[in-house]
C-alpha cells in the first residue's frame, strides 16, 4: 500500500502540469482577440498593441508557456487582466465559500442516500421500490440550474421559508450562535440543490448493490446464525456496494465542482462561480488557469483520498 501511495503522488505533478498544459494550449488557441474582450471593441490602434504589449499576447504560444509554466512553478499564477490582482489570491477569497458548499452537498447526499438506499433494497421489487428508483432517475435528468431556479420560486420566493440569496443577510451584524443560524439558513437551498444529483446516483447504486448482495449465501448464512436485520444490512449487505460507493464519489468530484459553480450563480452564493463566470466573458486567461490548476489538484487527491479508503472498507484489498 505504501509503494502504491508513493507511486501515486509521484504521479500527481505530472498529471496536474499535463492538464494545465492542455488548458493553457485550449485558452490561449481559442478563437477570438482577447484584447477586444479586455478592452472592447472601440478603442484605438495604440491602445490595442499597448495592451497586447503589456499582458505578452504577441509573443509566440511556446513562449508564453514557458513565462507561465516557470511562474507556477513558483506559486505565482499572475495578475487577473481585469481586476490587477493575484489570480491566486482571487480565488483564495472564494475558495472557503465553494468548499463549504460543496462539502455540504457531499455529507448531505450521503446522509440521505445510504439509509434511502438501504430501505428501498430490503424492498426490492416493491411498490415504493420503484417509486424511489422513479423519483431518482427523474432528479437526475434534471439540469442543476433548473432545478436551482425552481427551488427558489417555491421555497424561497412563494413560501418564504429560506433566504433567496448569499451566503448571510445584508446588513447583520449577528455573532455567535445566530450567525451559525443566519448562515445554515442561507446554506440549506443551494446545499439541497447541490445534493440532488449525489442523493440521485448513491441511492440507486447503495440500493442495487445491497439488493445483490441479500442473495448471496453469507447473508443466508448470517439470517440463520440468528443476527437482527439491522447487523445483516450494515455489516454483512452494505460493506461491497461502499466500496463501489467510495469509487463513484472519487470519480465525481469534478462534476461535484461543475455543479457547485452552476448553483452558486443561481444561489448568488460567493464562491468561484461568478468569478469563473466573469473570467470566461473576459478571457481572463491568469483566473480560468488558477481555476483549473486547483480543480485539477483537487481531482486528483480526491481519487488518490478513495483509493485509500477504498483500502480501508476492504482489508482485502492489495495495491501493488
Amino acid at each position: 500500500m505504501m509503494r502504491y501511495l508513493v507511486r501515486r503522488l509521484l504521479l500527481v505533478p505530472l498529471t496536474v502540469m499535463a492538464i494545465v498544459t492542455i488548458s493553457f494550449i485550449m485558452i490561449h488557441a481559442a478563437p477570438g482577440d482577447p484584447v477586444l474582450a479586455l478592452a472592447g471593441e472601440h478603442g484605438d490602434r495604440a491602445y490595442y498593441e499597448f495592451m497586447r504589449e503589456r499582458f505578452g499576447f504577441d509573443d509566440p504560444l511556446p513562449t508564453r508557456f514557458v513565462t507561465y509554466a516557470s511562474r507556477v512553478l513558483r506559486g505565482d499564477f499572475g495578475n487577473s487582466y481585469v481586476q490587477g490582482r493575484s489570480a491566486a489570491a482571487l480565488i483564495a477569497e472564494r475558495v472557503p465559500a465553494t468548499l463549504l458548499l460543496t462539502a455540504s452537498a457531499l455529507v448531505l447526499g450521503a446522509l440521505v442516500s445510504i439509509p434511502l438506499g438501504l430501505w428501498t433494497a430490503r424492498r426490492a421489487g416493491g411498490r415504493w421500490d420503484g417509486f424511489v428508483n422513479f423519483f431518482a432517475l427523474t432528479l437526475y435528468s434534471m439540469p442543476l440550474f433548473w432545478v436551482g431556479q425552481m427551488a427558489v420560486v417555491v421555497f424561497a420566493a412563494r413560501m418564504g421559508w429560506l433566504p433567496v440569496e448569499g451566503i448571510a443577510t445584508a446588513g447583520s451584524d449577528a455573532t455567535g450562535i445566530h450567525r451559525v443560524t443566519d448562515l445554515l439558513q442561507h446554506l440549506a437551498l443551494p446545499a439541497v440543490v447541490l445534493a440532488s444529483h449525489e442523493i440521485a446516483v448513491l441511492t440507486r447504486l447503495v440500493r442495487s448493490g445491497v439488493a445483490q448482495e441479500l442473495g448471496r449465501d453469507h447473508v443466508r448464512m448470517a439470517r440463520a446464525s440468528g443476527l437482527s436485520e439491522r447487523v445483516i444490512l450494515l455489516r454483512h449487505a452494505l460493506p461491497r456496494p461502499m466500496l463501489t460507493v467510495v469509487t463513484v464519489v472519487g470519480t465525481r468530484i469534478g462534476q461535484l465542482f461543475a455543479g457547485a459553480l452552476v448553483v452558486e450563480i443561481v444561489f448568488g452564493w460567493p464562491g468561484m462561480g461568478r468569478l469563473l463566470l466573469s473570467a470566461l466573458q473576459a478571457r481572463d486567461a491568469p483566473i480560468l488557469l488558477a481555476f483549473f490548476f486547483l480543480v485539477s489538484c483537487s481531482v486528483v487527491i480526491a481519487n488518490l483520498v478513495a483509493d485509500v479508503i477504498y483500502a480501508a472498507i476492504d482489508p482485502r484489498i492489495r495495491y501493488g
